[in-house]
């Protein structure tokens, strides 16, 4: 990481406005190359560098603020009195060289303000005792329960009857699905219940008022609304480098009576010395697993050994379409999930796959299943033991799984309650069979660290200092100087965030609407969601509403049912631009006003997903066939092909300001990456290709009329006049 001086910017100095040039009445006009002589003696003297390094001023600094003070007294012509008048007399020999020190000084606490309130930005990034960002928290005597054991044993169970049975109670989730699991079954019990995500709130009451309890994910707990019990889930995701702020925030900062912690034993000892930094204490619960999992002595070593209630789990999108396409191709169904589908659809897949009666009996899936949904999964076969990760810089990395992560996903086998009172575990390769074993034989690592993340009350402490740093800037700077305990917190994962923030820069945007924005929850490896994201952060600056007609000119309704793998992948990418959407509405309802037309929408196209993914081998073969179509006829039986488009839902029958598209034929494979990304609109696509049949037919027109020439010519003379004809239409068909 660069030093906090190389992230400091410097300001350009000016001189204050003034009609007279008072220094040069009193000594004259000063000679710029004896200026210059004088000014590089005085940078090459070893005091100066001591007294600048006594004030704060490293070498970096010193060099930068040498170059613009240099610039300042050789450009400026009304130099302030006192310093004009001193250049004037050091020339002159009247006084010493070093009577510029603190003029310099002066420079550079303007060129770099930093200088001047360093303590102050140092105590603003003190992050050793977040235990007291919480007075409310910390004004309770809370009692601390953490249920401890693995997948499978019961724990959030326990936690949750708790919460059931309390006054008043807030469950903290992982996952929008956890929490929608936990909202829809308390409701069922007759215990009102709302339901807070990023992206919505919805109530129990018909009258929309607050109920008791709430499910939220672990984001959206509220610090300051005291409840009796309070369960947060997955406490071993403290340690996870991008969101583990979250779990942070929430196990010191919830006020409740009760806080129930649900996780992996190796969270144990970093939540106790958490908690005795705040002064309290933790009761352990212990349990064990309800069923029994076996390692199978051998590896699945082929998909024709597949059977009912087994599970692929892959770890790359791929590998999953791969897998699936080979299974159905043996007449087996298969149900499909993974991370990027909507929840709508990761639920029917489920469903599909948990239904006795329904023909699917085989799930192919990547680690999404690890938490979230319940599955009634006989034996788990790991495709692959090797998965993508990102380490603390932030950098991509390919490592075969952790302990952790084994367990977590092989322990989805055998669910109590189900037709599979054993669950058992393999693998697909024999060579990785090993390597499994040994994983699911050890425990998971000791956390020693949980992640933290700067607020933006934080941020516009910093702001206030530092007014002229952008966001991106000032992150980096409180990164630098903030001050952690090294043996029990980190800084999570900023790198999104300061991506976000760089994309907007250019957009004037009030600090705080800038903050928000950067904290939006999108995947910017999709160009598609970065540009809308940029859009509705453009449109939100000029102060204009972003309407449900806007958006869907924008998205481009009506949607059409997915025809290749292109077609499914943009529909997920356009489905993450409506949460986006959502999210934003929930913070900035005044210029998101249509969330509720935005939820219908996006519950039109989680059903075309989920149609996509029902007929995946189908577009699977699609894609393929427009990989390999290089011969005319291919594209046009390609083209003439009909594509079943969705029928306009009610929130679209009544509005006339989308006009009804014309439907485009499908297209190939660079066209629909194109789409995808947004660099390609429908209008351009549809006019690129009138000039291609125009191309085309001019091509046909060229070969029709040799086919004439060549007929009518006479072997032995051709006639003048067919010549000239035939130069005429060649000098016609190039203009």
């Amino acid at each position: 990481m660069p030093t906090l001086s190389q992230l400091m910017v410097p300001l350009p100095v000016k001189a204050a406005p003034d009609d007279s040039n008072v220094g040069a009445e009193l000594t004259g006009k000063l000679d710029k190359e004896e200026v210059l002589k004088w000014l590089a003696k005085f940078y090459q003297r070893r005091e100066i560098k001591a007294a600048a390094t006594e004030n704060g001023i490293d070498n970096y600094i010193y060099h930068q603020t040498y170059l613009s003070f240099r610039k300042f007294c050789l450009d400026i012509d009304k130099l302030p009195v006192d310093l004009h008048v001193t250049i004037s007399d050091i020339i002159a020999g009247a006084c010493h060289l070093d009577s510029l020190l603190p003029y310099f000084i002066r420079h550079a606490k303007q060129a770099f303000p930093h200088l001047e309130c360093l303590d102050d930005l140092k105590k603003i990034s003190d992050l050793r005792l977040p235990a007291n960002w919480y007075p409310e928290a910390r004004a309770l005597t809370r009692k601390i329960i953490f249920h401890s054991g693995p997948t499978n044993s019961g724990k959030t169970f326990h936690a949750l009857e708790r919460f059931f049975s309390s006054k008043s109670g807030v469950y903290c989730g992982p996952l929008k699905l956890l929490a929608s699991e936990v909202y829809y079954k308390s409701n069922e019990r007759g215990v009102p219940c709302d339901l807070v995500t990023g992206e919505e709130r919805n109530f129990a009451s018909v009258n929309k008022t607050a109920s008791s309890h709430v499910s939220c994910t672990v984001e959206m707990v509220s610090v300051n609304t005291p409840y009796e019990v309070a369960v947060i889930d997955e406490i071993q995701m403290l340690k996870d480098p991008g969101r583990g702020w979250a779990w942070t925030r929430a196990l010191l900062g919830v006020v409740a009576e009760e806080v129930h912690v649900c996780g992996e034993a190796a969270a144990i000892d970093v939540v106790k010395e958490i908690i005795m930094s705040a002064s309290e204490e933790v009761e352990l619960r212990r349990y064990k697993r309800l069923t029994e999992l076996t390692v199978e002595d051998s590896s699945l070593g082929t998909l024709a050994n597949i059977r009912p209630g087994d599970c692929l789990v892959c770890f790359n999108k791929q590998d999953i379409f791969w897998s699936t396409r080979q299974i159905e191709a043996m007449g087996i169904e298969c149900a499909v999930i993974y991370g990027s589908l909507p929840p709508g659809t990761k639920l029917a897949q489920a469903k599909k796959f948990n239904d006795p009666d329904h023909p699917c009996k085989v799930l192919v899936a990547t680690d999404a299943i690890g938490m979230g949904l319940n599955l009634n999964i006989g034996r788990i076969i790991f495709n692959s033991l090797i998965k993508p990760t990102v380490n603390e810089k932030g950098e991509k990395e390919m490592d075969t799984i952790t302990t952790s992560q084994a367990l977590q996903i092989a322990g989805r086998a055998g669910r109590y309650g189900t037709q599979f009172s054993t669950g058992y575990v393999t693998t697909m390769k024999n060579e990785d069979l090993p390597t499994l074993k040994r994983l699911l034989s050890q425990h998971p690592e000791p956390i020693t660290q949980v992640g933290l993340h700067p607020t933006a009350e934080q941020i516009e402490l910093y702001a206030y200092h530092l007014p002229h740093a952008n966001l991106s800037n000032l992150i980096d700077i409180f990164v630098n100087l903030s001050t952690v305990d090294d043996s029990l917190y980190f800084i999570c994962n900023i790198d999104d965030f300061k991506f976000l923030a760089d994309m907007i820069q250019h957009v004037p945007l009030p600090l705080r609407a800038r903050y928000v924005f950067c904290c939006a929850p999108i995947n910017r490896k999709i160009p598609f969601v970065c540009s809308m994201f940029l859009k509705f952060a453009r449109q939100y600056s000029r102060n204009e509403v972003l309407s449900f007609d806007w958006l869907g000119r924008q998205i481009g309704l009506p949607f059409a049912c997915p025809n290749t793998l292109l077609d499914l992948v943009h529909l997920e990418s356009v489905f993450d631009v409506l949460d986006l959407y959502l999210w934003l509405s929930y913070r900035f309802q005044d210029l998101f006003p249509d969330s509720s037309l935005v939820r219908d929408m996006q519950k039109e196209l989680d059903c075309l997903i989920q149609a996509g993914v029902a007929q995946l081998t189908r577009l699977l073969i699609n894609s393929e066939t427009k990989v390999s179509s290089g011969t005319s006829k291919a594209v046009e039986a390609e083209e003439n092909r009909p594509i079943p488009f969705a029928t306009k839902t009610p929130y679209l029958r009544d509005r006339n300001a989308i006009p009804n598209e014309i439907p485009l034929p499908p297209h190939g494979r660079i066209a629909d990456r194109l789409l995808s990304e947004g660099l390609l609109t429908p209008k351009l696509l549809e006019e690129l290709k009138k000039e291609w049949q125009f191309q085309k037919d001019c091509e046909n027109q060229s070969t029709w009329t040799s086919d004439c020439t060549v007929v009518n010519s006479n072997p032995v003379r051709r006639s003048r006049n067919d010549m000239s004809d035939a130069k005429r239409f060649n000098r016609k068909r190039r203009t």
